[in-house]
């Protein structure tokens, strides 16, 4: 079993930063590929970014803006969000998965946080 505990959301100029960190408890938190997805009122969950110990993967919407690492030592993986946009506004969830490989479908995720809002302003 693995719990999840998102933080680090909030309101946001555009052009500005935020670091969304996701702490981990449980054992064998190296062995899990993690996540960050993210939902907008009215639509779907949609992938941000993904980490595992064959790499990184990003939507083409936030690459070369954000950048996904992780602590195994710390149990945390984090998001730093640069140059950010009012369509980055959503609500950001971390999820952890036991594929060995980094993977953009929500369907795979098998634990999840409760979420943390970033709102970005105009």
């Amino acid at each position: 079993q693995v719990q999840l505990v998102e933080s680090g959301g909030g309101l946001v100029q555009a052009g500005g930063s935020l670091r969304l960190s996701c702490a981990a408890s449980g054992r064998a938190f190296s062995t899990f590929a993690m996540g960050w997805f993210r939902q907008a009122p009215g639509k779907e969950r949609e992938f941000v970014a993904a980490i595992s110990w064959s790499g990184t993967d990003y939507a083409d919407s936030v690459k070369g803006r954000f950048t996904i690492s992780r602590d195994n030592a710390k149990n945390t993986v984090v998001l730093q969000m640069n140059s950010l946009k009012p369509e980055d506004t959503a609500v950001y969830y971390c999820g952890a998965t036991r594929t060995l490989f980094v993977t953009t479908e929500t369907s795979e995720y098998d634990y999840w946080g409760q979420g943390t809002q970033v709102t970005v302003s105009s």
